[in-house]
């Protein structure tokens, strides 16, 4: 391939965040004009970053970064920076400009015309924070595309978004004419219309290109593997006859030490042209979620909800009450009032909700609010354990892949991956009775979801789920279902 064909090119770039935490290690990769990639990588191991280093926002500390001339590049984060939730849309907008933007109303109306958000004339004084979690990754999106770029770089962009969003988002996807990459841990998704993969091995913090989608990938990366696997395993038996020889002629003395020592310098070659296997992803360890003890009658009781979305909220009655070991999922489309139903229930709302007394609630939140991003890992587990015990906090944190260096860590500092983990590593020690969960399936690894969903399915307390991932929600048992789109 021609550099002249690529719009982006890295060239043994290195990067690391501070000292002892290496991302990228001389990688070298091109970007083909109109080409639909995906990158993808475990959970920390620095895709945001390489984002980051694409779009100039980070420098490298070593190699050459090389963008075409007159390529324009945009992100869309995962999330929304929280120093921005408070603007309104039209300054949301305004700031993906750096020269003023004099027609900035029209062509936010045709931008959210684009990526599906209805009643868009009404929209530009909302404030940011307003938006369900599924309408931000769509004005996420559009913030995006707003820019016309030339290579269009997106982020975790199904997070949130319902069934119709998403195949909204992979039809655009599909038909859209320019450069993409997109980071996903949505294999069905990537596969609907990626052409080439850059995996970010998390071990080597190399990175691999494929061609083809994630299933070409993955059948690529096993063949490779057992190849390996065979080369390995024919090399040890090898080495292992050269070893037992060795010892043999060694013990017979005078020139038959001589044959010893060179074959013991085979031995060591053939060491040496081991291959080393490929490490693939690390799963979180299989894990439970304790319910509170004595746990006893009803646990949470529903007698209304608001719905949202329409030219007015409506208030809707429900007959629900949870017992210990019932499972709840609430249903909706995006923006009809899912998580704000959620919030209302665990500020114990006086009116439409109540939760019985003594009951402990787990919640976890789809933005990680409910962390403080400026503690430690290890200092929101200890507080979700309420007593010292650093042996189980630390293996506790150990099955959720959060290393001795992560633990050390600021909440704010992490990946949006990393932080779901501390979110369900915190479930795990706090022990609830009543379990809420909003879209606890954004951000993480897809080989880690069958593992939760087996903790959640087993969870003997009371639950309410909200996730728009059915291949998840199959695989967990729930007893009721409360559809606020019906």
């Amino acid at each position: 391939m021609s550099r002249e064909e690529s719009v982006l090119r890295f060239e043994k770039v290195s990067f690391e965040y501070g000292h002892n935490k290496p991302i990228l290690d001389e990688v070298d990769f091109p970007v083909r004009r109109g080409m639909k990639m995906a990158v993808m990588g475990q959970n920390g191991a620095g895709k945001s970053t390489l984002f980051a280093l694409m779009s100039g926002t980070l420098k490298p500390d070593s190699g050459e970064i090389h963008v075409s001339q007159g390529v324009t590049i945009a992100t869309a984060p995962q999330v929304i920076p929280r120093d921005q939730l408070s603007l309104a849309v039209r300054e949301f907008f305004l700031k993906c400009f750096t020269e003023p933007v004099y027609d900035i109303d029209p062509r936010i109306d045709a931008v959210l015309e684009v990526v599906n958000l209805k009643q868009h004339k009404k929209l530009h004084e909302r404030v940011m924070s307003s938006f369900s979690g599924g309408q931000q990754a769509r004005l996420l999106l559009a913030s995006a595309l707003i820019q016309n770029p030339d290579l269009l770089l997106l982020d975790e962009p199904t997070n949130n978004l319902d069934t119709a969003g998403i195949e909204h988002l992979t039809k655009f996807l599909v038909e859209y004419p320019s450069t993409c990459i997109v980071i996903s841990h949505d294999a069905k998704f990537l596969n609907a219309f990626t052409t080439g993969v850059l995996y970010l091995d998390v071990f080597t913090r190399k990175i691999e290109q494929y061609p083809g989608n994630y299933n070409d990938v993955q059948r690529d990366i096993l063949a490779r593997i057992d190849r390996e696997n065979k080369k390995n395993a024919q090399l040890e038996k090898k080495i292992q006859e050269n070893k037992d020889k060795a010892n043999f002629f060694a013990q017979k003395g005078g020139k038959m030490r001589l044959v010893a020592k060179k074959m013991r310098t085979e031995v060591e070659e053939m060491e040496e042209s081991k291959v080393a296997v490929r490490k693939e992803d690390k799963t979180i360890r299989p894990f439970t979620i304790p319910a509170q003890q004595d746990l006893s009658g009803v646990i949470l009781t529903l007698t209304s909800y608001t719905l949202h979305g329409g030219k007015k909220s409506v208030t809707k009655k429900a007959n629900i009450s949870l017992l210990k070991n019932q499972h709840l999922l609430l249903k909706g489309p995006n923006g009809i009032g899912k998580s704000t139903l959620l919030e209302r229930i665990v500020l114990g709302s006086p009116e439409g909700s109540h939760i019985a007394e003594g009951v402990k609630v787990g919640y976890y939140r789809q933005d990680f609010s409910t962390l403080d991003f400026e503690q430690t890992v290890f200092a929101t587990l200890m507080k979700a354990i309420g007593q010292p015990d650093e042996e189980r906090l630390r293996a506790t944190a150990a099955g959720f892949l959060l290393s001795s260096d992560v633990i050390q860590t600021k909440i704010g500092d992490l990946s949006e991956g990393q932080k779901g983990l501390v979110a369900f590593a915190s479930l795990v020690l706090e022990r609830p009775g009543l379990l809420i969960l909003d879209e606890p399936t954004n951000h993480i690894n897809f080989r880690h979801l069958p593992i939760i969903a087996k903790a959640l399915d087993q969870y003997a307390g009371a639950m309410i789920l909200v996730s728009h991932v059915p291949e998840f929600v199959e695989q967990i048992r729930i007893d009721d279902i409360l559809d606020l789109g019906k």
